[in-house]
C-alpha cells in the first residue's frame, strides 16, 4: 500500500517528470559528447557547421529562450488552475496537475534548458583553455530539443485551451469517475444492514488523521479469524478520520458479552490502520462519489446568483446521468469479507443507491429547482435511470421526483412556468410506479 500511496502522490506531482527529464537530458548530452563524427562520413553535413564561438552563442540563446519559455508556461498553467478553482471546482486543481500533456510540456522545455547550459562547460573549452574543438553531434542535438520544445510549446496553448473549456472538465471527470466504477468499485448489497455492535466491543483507534482514500484490508480477515473476532470499520472511502477516534469496532465472534484481549485487539488495531490509507485530500481510486462530487459541484456553482448559468447545469446533470446510469448496473451498499469457512469477519460501510441519487442530483434540486429547463434535465435523467432499476431503487427514484415536484409547487408562482412541469412529473411518476 505504500508503493500505491507513493504512486499516487507521484502522479499529481509536477515536479517529478521534469526532474527525470533533466536527468536523461544530461545523460543524454554526454552520451552525444563523446561521439566524433568524421568530416568523410554521410552524417557530416547534417551536423552543426558552426565555429565553437557559434557554437556556445547559440547554447547561450536557447538556455535564455527557454528561461521565458518556461516562465510562460507556469505562468498559463497558474491562470488555468485559478480559473478552474474559482469558475468550476477547488476539487479539479488536482485534473489539471495530473494532467500528462502539461507535464510532458514543461519536462521539454526544462530538459532544453539543462541539456544547453551543461553544454557550456564543454563547447570550445578543453583543460580551461580555449579550443576550436567541440562536440558537433551534441550541439546538433540542442537544436532538436529546441524544435521540439517549440512544437511542445503550439500543443501546449492548443491543449491548454481545450483543457479549461467545461465541456472537457466534466468529460474527464466523467472518465475517471466511470473507469472508477468498473474496474475500482468494491461490490456490495444495498440490503445487508450494519452490524449490531455489542457493548463489549473494543475500539480500534486511528493512528493519524486525514481523508480515506483506499482500502485493503484483504489480510485483517486472516487476523480476524485467527482471534476469533469480528470487526465494523467506521469510516467510508472518502470520509474524513480524527487521529485517535474509532476507525473499527472489534468483538468476539462467540461471545459477544466480554472485550477481545489486549493481544487481540492490538494486532487488529495495527492491520485496521495499515489496511486503511489516509491522505490530507480524496482521491477518486476507490471513491467514485467524489467524482459525482465534482460534478454536482460544477452544477450548484453555475447556479449560483454570482454565475447564473443554468445551461451549465443541464450539461452537468447529462454527464451525471452517464455515472448514475453505470451505478445501476452495479451491486451498491455495505461490504462483507469472509474467511476461508465463509464466516463473515469484517463489515466495511459503503454508499448505497439513495446516496448517489441525493449527492449527485439532489444538490441540483435544491439549488435549481425554480429554472424550468434543470428541472426538465432532473426529470429525463431520472425517466432514464428508471428503465435500469428495480425493486428499492426505483422507490429512491420515485421519492426524489415527488420531493422535486413539491420544491416545483412552492417556489415556482408563474403557472405558465409550473404546471407543464407538473404534468410532466406526475406522468414519470406513473411511469415509475408501472
Amino acid at each position: 500500500m505504500r508503493r500505491e500511496a507513493a504512486i499516487e502522490r507521484l502522479r499529481g506531482a509536477l515536479w517529478v517528470m521534469p526532474t527525470v527529464a533533466v536527468g536523461l537530458a544530461l545523460i543524454a548530452g554526454s552520451v552525444l559528447s563523446s561521439i566524433t563524427i568524421d568530416p568523410a562520413s554521410s552524417l557530416a553535413p547534417l551536423v552543426f557547421q558552426g565555429t565553437a564561438d557559434d557554437a556556445r552563442n547559440l547554447l547561450i540563446g536557447i538556455a535564455s529562450t527557454m528561461v521565458t519559455v518556461i516562465a510562460l508556461v507556469l505562468g498559463l498553467t497558474v491562470v488555468a488552475l485559478q480559473l478552474a478553482s474559482t469558475q468550476f471546482s477547488p476539487r479539479l486543481l488536482r485534473t489539471f496537475l495530473r494532467d500528462l500533456v502539461n507535464q510532458l510540456t514543461l519536462s521539454s522545455f526544462v530538459a532544453t534548458f539543462a541539456y544547453s547550459t551543461a553544454g557550456l562547460y564543454t563547447v570550445g573549452i578543453s583543460g580551461g583553455e580555449r579550443t576550436t574543438d567541440y562536440p558537433r553531434l551534441a550541439v546538433s542535438g540542442a537544436l532538436v530539443l529546441l524544435f521540439v520544445s517549440m512544437i511542445m510549446l503550439v500543443f501546449f496553448a492548443h491543449h491548454l485551451a481545450h483543457s479549461i473549456q467545461i465541456d472537457q472538465v466534466m468529460a474527464d471527470v466523467e472518465k475517471t469517475t466511470l473507469h472508477v466504477v468498473r474496474e475500482s468499485l468494491a461490490p456490495g448489497d444495498d440490503t445487508t444492514p450494519r452490524p449490531e455492535i455489542p457493548e463489549a466491543a473494543t475500539p480500534l483507534l486511528a493512528n493519524g488523521s486525514g481523508y480515506v482514500q483506499t482500502f485493503h484490508l484483504e489480510d485483517l480477515v486472516e487476523v480476524a479469524a485467527h482471534h476469533g473476532a469480528c470487526l465494523a470499520v467506521v469510516p467510508m472511502v472518502g470520509e474524513h478520520v480524527i487521529v485517535g477516534t474509532p476507525l473499527g469496532w472489534a468483538w468476539s465472534k462467540t461471545d459477544r458479552t466480554s472485550p477481545l484481549s489486549a493481544e487481540a485487539a492490538q494486532s487488529l488495531a495495527v492491520g485496521l490502520n495499515r489496511g486503511v490509507r489516509l491522505g490530507f485530500e480524496r482521491t477518486a481510486e476507490q471513491d467514485a462519489a467524489f467524482g459525482v462530487r465534482q460534478l454536482a459541484d460544477i452544477a450548484s456553482k453555475a447556479l449560483s446568483p454570482a454565475v447564473n448559468d443554468p445551461y451549465t447545469a443541464v450539461q452537468a446533470v447529462d454527464h451525471l446521468s452517464v455515472i448514475l446510469a453505470a451505478l445501476a448496473t452495479k451491486p451498491l451498499g455495505n461490504q462483507v469479507l469472509t474467511d476461508g469457512q465463509g464466516t463473515p469477519r469484517v463489515h466495511i460501510p459503503a454508499r448505497d443507491w439513495a446516496y448517489f441519487i441525493d449527492l449527485g442530483l439532489g444538490q441540483v434540486r435544491r439549488f435549481g429547482h425554480t429554472e424550468p429547463r434543470v428541472v426538465l434535465a432532473l426529470l429525463r435523467v431520472t425517466r432514464d435511470l428508471g428503465t435500469l432499476c428495480h425493486g428499492p431503487r426505483m422507490t429512491s427514484l420515485r421519492e426524489y421526483v415527488t420531493v422535486l415536484l413539491d420544491d416545483v409547487k412552492q417556489d415556482i408562482t408563474q403557472p405558465a412556468d409550473r404546471d407543464p412541469l407538473l404534468e410532466r412529473g406526475n406522468r414519470l411518476l406513473s411511469d415509475l410506479a408501472r
